[in-house]
């Protein structure tokens, strides 16, 4: 058995001692309910829809080859077809988006009728919004022949996406739960435990604030969130987060908030800040005795919110980590928005930056 002593950490003046038991990832969150099944019908992604088109162009674009007497005609029968297949696509995409919810509990069999019954309603729709234009490019095909190909389209892309939806069950629960194992370390809990305990008798009111915002971390994390949360809820739990923190680093913690409250609408996955800034804490101030400063901006640009997290780097480096937060981050982002969302990292002299790119 070791000593009671040691199980503390070296402090340094001004800092208040805390415990370093328990270095290894919390357990107990494996225990932690994900959720349901991707919806089959998600198709409310740009990703998904630009994949679509130019699946169902190419495909198109493919067969007249066969008709298309030269190089002139083939272009000439693309572009009328397009003037088809474009509709018929995005009324397809459309309804499916504004129905995922309700057709998820439809049974297989009855989702893949709505999926080719939908199918074959958009390509003859398709056709008749050309036909009523006056867009007629090839001669002689009636509405049967555009049902049916608009079927066969809806085949091959609703197997897609069952086949995207069971890819993305296993990703996204690994992902959430190794990003909440790697945030929620018991070193953290009995470090705020022993900072509270240290302001019990000299400040009952900031050990009563501490245990608060430790209360909502934890209730926070091991809760069922559901898809998403907007940013303005992800930038208040890293505030509570950091002002932990803040207590327990005294002076050596300079923290600088520049947020911009439009930027707060925008939908992210739950517990996203937090790891980042539990990084910038860890590797940009916890190593340096002089402490260090960390950065947090929300703006708009370009009809996106942009996230920037940065920390000054010390010049003695803290120990190497397994990269686990930054990688779960980015797999979450790109699980809920697809190619819409961006995520960075560099490095910049002696400043480490973290920047994250979401749709409003």
């Amino acid at each position: 058995m070791r000593s009671g002593s040691d199980w503390r950490d070296s402090t340094r003046p001004g800092e208040l001692a805390t415990s370093a038991f328990g270095s290894t990832l919390f357990d107990a969150v494996s225990q932690v309910p994900v959720r349901s099944q991707p919806l089959t019908f998600d198709v409310c992604h740009i990703g998904v829809v630009l994949r679509a088109l130019l699946f169902v162009h190419a495909v198109m674009a493919i067969g007249v080859m066969f008709v298309a007497a030269n190089a002139t005609a083939w272009l000439n029968q693309v572009a009328g077809g397009s003037a088809v297949a474009l509709p018929g696509v995005l009324l397809w995409l459309l309804v499916a988006c504004v129905l995922k919810r309700p057709l998820a509990g439809w049974p297989e069999a009855a989702q893949w009728f709505a999926a080719i019954a939908l199918g074959a309603a958009s390509g003859a729709f398709g056709w008749a919004l050309g036909w009523f234009s006056g867009v007629e490019p090839y001669a002689g095909v009636r509405w049967l022949a555009p049902m049916l190909a608009g079927a066969a389209m809806a085949t091959a892309m609703f197997q897609w996406l069952r086949l995207r939806a069971q890819a993305k069950l296993p990703a996204d629960t690994t992902a959430q739960l190794a990003e909440l194992q790697s945030r929620i370390r018991p070193h953290f809990l009995f470090n705020t435990l022993n900072t509270a305990l240290s302001l019990v008798r000299l400040d009952p009111a900031r050990a009563e604030g501490v245990l608060e915002d430790l209360a909502e971390l934890f209730r926070v994390a091991l809760a069922d969130q559901g898809e998403s949360v907007t940013l303005a809820e992800e930038v208040e739990l890293a505030k509570r987060y950091l002002a932990i923190e803040q207590i327990r680093f005294g002076e050596r913690l300079k923290v600088s908030w520049e947020l911009d409250p439009d930027a707060g609408h925008a939908r992210v996955p739950p517990l996203l800040l937090q790891p980042l800034v539990e990084n910038a804490v860890r590797h940009g101030v916890e190593p340096a005795n002089e402490g260090g400063v960390i950065r947090v901006r929300t703006r708009i640009k370009l009809g996106a919110a942009v996230v920037s997290i940065t920390n000054s780097v010390p010049t003695t480096p803290s120990r190497p980590g397994s990269g686990m937060a930054l990688h779960n981050v980015r797999r979450r982002l790109q699980l809920m928005h697809d190619v819409a969302a961006q995520f960075e990292t560099r490095r910049d002299r002696d400043v480490f930056r973290v920047q994250i790119v979401v749709p409003l």
